[in-house]
């Protein structure tokens, strides 16, 4: 056992000191080494700003007088303006669920033409709540669309991870995040400029003002799915499924090297070597399921799912997604993206066209505040951005806190102070763009293995949505009810964030998705699993590949390497890195 477990360690060294030496330092300059890759993982990121839009779009509908024209008491009565606001989450939810089976069998780039699709399909529904149907059609539509808002949320964190080489991965899928931000900051000054649409004043204020927003959605979605149409499939898919060769050729691609170049054929057959261990590990434990028909995944999703929660190294796993995303949506980000108006409005902006105005700074400093991140989460790691983030949060909301409860009834003659909270909110919404906004989905997109990553992102993607659900629930009656508390309670539990991820949660820059295996523990140190993957890397040419490599660096190839050390020693020397 120990043996095994030190050639596997050894064994991942070298693959690792290999890789470093040929893909050079993490940063800006990667992102422009790897533009051609960067460049489909922006367009990719159009789902994101559908999703960012979404967020950010109904928080100023529901400030419209012309929108509580239509919709009555689903705006003026705190419960029902959550239920109006949440069912998206609901929608997304559900969303998420289904897209696991759907990224496996039809590949994460059809999935996202399928997502989009179902995007339209909940706008167009929408859109037809002028035509007196009301707020049966916005519930309706919300919720359809937040299905589609769901898959792509999932999928496109996904999809770039899967096309990113080690060094620039985590600054990809902070794209996804950056463009959410963008989607964000757009549909608040949409909303501010539409909201003069016929006058600011109930009586004269055009159902345009709200209806434009809305439609406004559609023209993203369709350049999305026009454009999907020609991006490359995920090359990890691919090998998956037994494409090999086109997997080559994307990698090629992709990395802007010849097919037969020293990087493309680490990484293809590193990733090969992963797909032949998950699949042969699902033959041995469900032979009935190792034909890869639509019928068998279908079924075998509820076995990775189960699985998920059978070994301690992959539950541990199922925590660090769940809980990163419970603490990301309870740090309330999204009850200030939601309801930054009504917010602002009780820190004293009575007016509607300034608190909408507020608003707009809000999706500004989250845009920029979420740049860092993208160009630096490779070089500085997850840990110490998440950490600092959070308790940069949780302060701001108990500063908040403070004064509204000394200002809550005063703020006609207390502006200075509405003012100062106005100005926590803008400084919360910072800490949150470089940190946990992009932060938590680069974790959630990188920790699994191959064959349950689908699973796993939709398992961590589902608890983000339904804490979302929750929190876009419940934020009315509390700002209503307890007033102050409100803020007390999201500081308490970001606090609570900042510590679990401070002692549980394991660093994972610049490795490779392969690697997970290694910095989450035991679940992968079993003798008999060992022994296959070294099957299965002397059978591709991996382990011939490496050998003059850790020969080279440790003067014994990792085969010989004698039998000292551990999983979790090697775990690590990786996290070093």
């Amino acid at each position: 056992m120990g043996g095994a477990d030190a050639g596997a360690g050894a064994f991942y060294d070298a693959a690792l000191h290999k890789r470093e030496a040929l893909m050079g330092k993490s940063g800006p300059s990667a992102l422009i080494k790897n533009f051609r890759v960067f460049r489909i993982a922006l367009f990719a990121c159009i789902g994101g700003v559908l999703y960012g839009y979404n967020q950010g779009m109904f928080s100023g509908i529901l400030a419209m007088p012309a929108f509580e024209r239509h919709m009555g008491e689903y705006v003026t009565d705190s419960t029902k303006k959550g239920w109006l606001t949440a069912i998206l989450e609901l929608g997304a939810w559900i969303g998420t669920l289904l897209s696991g089976f759907i990224a496996e069998v039809l590949s994460r780039k059809y999935s996202v033409l399928v997502a989009s699709a179902v995007f339209m399909l909940g706008v167009v529904i929408q859109a037809t709540a002028i035509t007196g149907v009301g707020h049966d059609a916005i519930l309706a539509g919300r919720f359809i669309t937040g299905m589609g808002v769901g898959s792509l949320a999932m999928i496109i964190p996904i999809y770039n991870s899967e096309v990113a080489p080690p060094e620039v991965r985590g600054a990809l899928v902070a794209t996804q995040q950056l463009a959410i931000c963008f989607g964000i900051m757009i549909s608040f000054w949409i909303d501010y400029g539409t909201n003069f649409i016929g006058g600011t004043s109930a009586e004269t204020q055009s159902d345009a003002a709200w209806l434009t927003p809305i439609c406004l959605q559609l023209a993203p979605a369709v350049i999305l799915f026009v454009g999907m149409i020609f991006m490359p499939f995920s090359p990890r898919w691919l090998v998956h499924h037994g494409r090999e060769e086109e997997a080559r050729q994307v990698l090629s691609s992709l990395r802007g090297l010849s097919p037969d170049h020293e990087l493309v054929e680490l990484e293809f057959l590193e990733i090969k070597a992963q797909s032949l261990f998950e699949k042969r590990s699902v033959a041995e434990l469900f032979p009935n399921l190792r034909e890869q028909t639509a019928w068998n995944i279908f079924k075998l999703q509820f076995v990775s799912i189960k699985k998920l929660f059978q070994t301690r190294a992959m539950f541990k796993r199922v925590v660090v997604a769940t809980v990163t995303m419970f603490f990301q949506q309870w740090s309330g980000i999204n009850a200030v993206l939601y309801y930054a108006p009504s917010i602002f409005k009780q820190l004293g902006l009575d007016d509607t066209s300034t608190s909408l105005l507020a608003t707009g700074v809000v999706g500004i400093v989250m845009f920029i505040a979420t740049i860092p991140a993208v160009l630096w989460i490779d070089r500085v790691g997850r840990k110490p951005v998440l950490t600092v983030g959070a308790i940069g949060m949780a302060t701001c909301h108990i500063i908040i806190a403070v004064i509204v409860a000394k200002n809550i009834d005063q703020w006609e003659s207390h502006k200075a102070a509405g003012w100062a909270a106005v100005c926590m909110v803008w400084l919360f919404v910072i800490h949150f763009g470089y940190s946990w906004g992009p932060c938590a989905w680069i974790i959630v997109a990188e920790i699994w293995p191959l064959s349950t990553r689908p699973y796993g992102v939709a398992l961590g993607a589902s608890s983000n949505w339904m804490n979302n659900f929750i929190v876009g629930q419940v934020t009315p009656d509390m700002l209503e009810g307890i007033t102050y508390g409100t803020y007390i309670l999201f500081g308490i539990l970001t606090y609570m964030g900042a510590a679990f991820v401070w002692f549980l949660v394991p660093e994972t820059k610049r490795l490779t998705l392969e690697e997970m295996d290694i910095i989450f523990g035991s679940e992968g140190t079993a003798a008999a699993d060992f022994e296959r993957m070294a099957e299965i890397n002397n059978e591709i040419g991996l382990t011939r590949i490496l050998r003059a490599e850790s020969s080279n660096t440790t003067g014994t190839p990792y085969e010989t390497l004698p039998e000292k050390g551990n999983a979790s020693d090697h775990s690590e020397r990786i996290q070093a890195v």
